[in-house]
């Protein structure tokens, strides 16, 4: 009953909307040229669309009375009334700016149609109806971007838990919602709508975080996500990349930035449109020493994006990324060496290289103002290779003896598909979303004897340590997955988004090893074991959006949505000297629900206000056992049922509006907040029950102002959060390891500058600017095990040239 229910909600549309569709061309007043990627927001209904590549625009909107404003960078603004009755088609003629804007000029722009940047209901080929969506707004932020500063550039992104441990960006490890943030692995992390992780179901995990300096936005959805991304309780984070300059043949940005720890780096891209072809590419290179011993980087990226415009309907783009990075890591600590010297290093010979290569071909399609579809083809060859010596007492002294080389590869393709329409049934209003993919992955995972030098030898040495330890097992593994989402108008205010998401996952892993164990110099094991393992499963999941707008100014939204977790390779496979793996480990599930209020006062006030629950069953996680010769050793386990719910708000005040009311001046500041309660509910024998869930801090703020007047910018940004443990019995003692332990509290301070001259800019800034000495990760296995210290106060400047 439950199930025809839900199918008829979603199959049958149940909204009585009368729509205005609006349309024309838009054209320079200079040259009678069309402009291409104009955006139009209409004030009334908070709707927006865009020119194509020869100046058409569509605009479905549910008011008989229309307030048009028309934005575009190199143009003058245009705000357009159009009374009830009157033509809905008409020509809109712009007027090029000749004078230099300031850098507030071009930020006040930007702000005027702010609502832009967040995720309406229908984009694309998407629906975002009745979710928890955020949007950072990169070429707007005050951060580091040289160095990929994740603190600064999600600042307005509520709950984020962020492991901070290198002064470089190489990795970004965001979490949050009890969520472990190491590699973002509990997201389903995509470039321009494709994956970019090294596998979505065996290994999760996002060794390539795009370069910053190249990013025009990031889109996050909440768990909500499931049904149309992946099964991932996290959700989405897709990386939107800029795009080519619309207007210019060449466009040339250079960035070159210094900083503390011998920190360089250097971003250049070139962009353009020529006729119907555009292109956007760009090359970042970051080297630096590091702010610990043993730490030094060399890293190289390349990108680039190209489009051609069959028609005003028609549009075929090809991408291609190229990462590689090597990495000296300085290892973990133990409590008591971290407090005695937080940037001491007892590891000098490991090494992590890192290898990516992405690349995407997309088509697109408008089969009229109401129907499209999207085809995505993407693929990923890459590799990540880690060496050096580890030890689960990480305070004892490297023996400059044999390392430990873990090996992986990933090879991977698959395809998306897309099809999205908008019609009226029975005179109601409805948007229907249906969709595909298909995911194939052949992974590998060697581990072994290394050498033993000091070099970055990534080759294994099996003929001089023939009686090492070793493994080697290859994934292969398929996806099929059939989703399909349905926006419902039960009243021009109010709508219901049903939707789905079936899951074929075929998983296989074939290895075999030989497994030595020493004991006090004594061999107490040496034996040979195969791995074999084929599991098939198929589920469906199912989700719900509600939203409301009340007025322009307040909008209501709740959603519940089911997840999943296959188990990973690192769940399954991989040897640790720091713990043990349960041979019964299984897959996770559960669901999250979010509801909340979002809106504007006047000019003065937006706010995103909202709670959530996460259900989260079968968890796994960390636990004590005593192996076979009575040592206490931590065993990666399904630990037991748990849940997360908590109260998330990002609140923004435009002071410069309420006060100073001159745009020429900036002035702002906004309060980021989450408070998170958890406990697990049940475990196998109930030891652990009421316990709290790991990474789960109590209190996670984030708050800040920013100050500017036309050329000169200032920022200031706060940063707190509660302790929260690392496993699951909440162990507040350490182990020799380093794994175990309570994650202490910190507070950091951060401070910003720009300042704008013609081509010209300047950005510097501190950050931790009062010199905390802090950690926000134990690591369980590279770059530790152990605590991996975060930056002391750090240092950079960066001259940007625009030609």
């Amino acid at each position: 009953m439950v199930l025809r229910i839900y199918l008829s909600l979603f199959f049958v549309g149940l909204s009585a909307v009368a729509q205005q569709n609006v349309s024309g061309v838009v054209m320079s007043s200079s040259t009678s040229e069309p402009i291409p990627d104009v955006e139009i927001y209409d004030a009334f209904s908070k709707r927006s669309t865009r020119t194509d590549q020869t100046g058409r625009f569509f605009l479905s909107t549910p008011k008989d009375s229309l307030s048009l404003l028309f934005f575009s960078h190199n143009y003058k603004l245009l705000t357009k009334t159009v009374s009830a009755g009157e033509p809905k088609r008409f020509s809109i003629s712009l007027a090029p700016i000749t004078e230099t804007l300031s850098e507030l000029e071009i930020r006040y722009r930007k702000t005027k149609i702010f609502e832009l940047a967040r995720l309406k209901d229908v984009e694309g080929t998407a629906i975002y109806a009745g979710k928890k969506t955020e949007v950072v707004l990169v070429d707007q932020s005050m951060a580091n971007l040289a160095s990929n500063n994740a603190r600064q550039i999600y600042s307005q992104v509520a709950g984020l838990n962020i492991y901070q441990n290198d002064d470089a960006g190489l990795q970004l490890n965001i979490g949050g919602r009890g969520l472990d943030p190491n590699r973002t692995s509990n997201f389903n992390t995509r470039q321009n709508g494709y994956d970019i992780s090294a596998d979505v179901l065996g290994y999760p995990e996002s060794y390539y975080a795009p370069a910053s300096e190249g990013l025009q936005e990031v889109q996050i959805i909440r768990g909500a996500a499931s049904l149309q991304y992946g099964t991932q309780f996290g959700g989405l984070v897709n990386f939107i990349m800029k795009k080519p300059n619309p207007r210019k043949k060449a466009e040339i940005i250079s960035r070159n930035t210094v900083g503390s720890n011998g920190l360089y780096t250097n971003f250049t891209s070139v962009g353009g449109t020529r006729g119907k072809f555009s292109y956007y590419t760009f090359f970042n290179v970051k080297k630096g020493d590091g702010f610990r011993p043993n730490s030094a980087f060399d890293s190289q990226n390349t990108y680039g994006h190209f489009g051609y415009q069959f028609s005003d309907k028609t549009k075929v783009s090809a991408e291609l990324t190229y990462l590689h990075y090597l990495a000296q890591q300085a290892g973990g600590l133990d409590d008591e060496m971290f407090y005695a010297n937080p940037f001491q290093s007892n590891r000098s010979r490991n090494w992590f290289r890192v290898y990516w290569t992405l690349y995407n071909v997309k088509f697109s399609h408008q089969f009229s103002d109401r129907t499209s579809f999207g085809f995505n083809a993407f693929g990923l060859n890459a590799s990540r290779d880690a060496l050096g010596f580890r030890d689960r007492r990480v305070s004892t002294n490297d023996p400059f003896e044999l390392r430990d080389l873990i090996k992986g590869t990933y090879t991977n393709f698959g395809f998306e598909s897309r099809f999205l329409t908008k019609y009226n049934l029975w005179s109601k209003k409805a948007v229907f979303l249906l969709g595909a993919k298909y995911y194939n992955a052949y992974n590998t995972a060697d581990q072994g004897p290394g050498s033993i030098g000091s070099d970055a030898n990534f080759n294994f040495q099996y003929d001089a340590f023939d009686s090492a330890s070793n493994q080697t097992n290859t994934y292969p593994n398929k996806n099929i997955a059939v989703f399909g989402e349905h926006i419902l108008y039960v009243t021009p205010k109010f709508s219901i988004t049903p939707g789905f998401r079936f899951e074929f996952i075929d998983t296989k892993a074939d290895g075999l090893g030989r497994d030595i164990r020493v004991h006090n110099g004594f061999k107490y094991k040496d034996s040979l074991f195969v791995n074999k393992e084929n599991l098939s499963r198929n589920f469906i999941l199912w989700g719900m959006g509600l939203s409301y707008k009340k007025s322009n100014s307040l909008g209501f939204y709740a959603n519940i949505s089911e997840n999943y977790r296959s188990v990973t390779f690192a769940d399954i496979t991989i040897t640790n000297p720091s713990f043990e793996i349960d041979p019964d480990i299984s897959d996770e599930f559960g669901y999250t629900a979010d509801i909340g209020l979002r809106g504007r006062y006047k000019k003065y006030i937006s706010y995103d206000i909202g709670g959530f629950y996460l259900k989260y069953s079968n968890r796994i996680g960390f636990t004590l056992i005593e192996d076979e010769n009575n040592n206490v050793k931590t065993n990666r386990t399904n630990v037991g049922d748990a849940h997360m719910y908590g109260v998330e708000s990002l609140i923004d005040f435009n002071l410069a509006n309420l006060w100073l009311k001159d745009h020429r001046f900036l002035w702002s500041c906004f309060l980021n907040s989450s408070f998170i309660g958890s406990e697990y509910l049940s475990s196998e024998n109930g030891v652990l029950n009421g316990n709290k869930v790991e990474f789960v801090p109590d209190v996670n703020l984030k708050t800040g102002m920013k100050f500017g007047y036309k050329n000169l910018i200032t920022s200031i940004q706060y940063t707190y959060l509660s302790s929260q443990f690392t496993d699951a019995t909440n162990s507040k003692k350490t182990d020799p390891s380093g794994v175990l332990g309570i994650l202490p509290a910190y507070d950091i301070l951060d401070f910003s500058l720009s300042y704008r001259y013609k081509r010209f800019k300047l950005e510097t800034g501190i950050n931790n600017v009062l010199n905390n000495y802090y950690f926000t990760r134990r690591a369980t296995g590279y770059p530790g095990p152990g605590i991996i210290p975060s930056a002391p106060r750090n240092m950079y400047a960066t001259l940007e040239i625009k030609l």
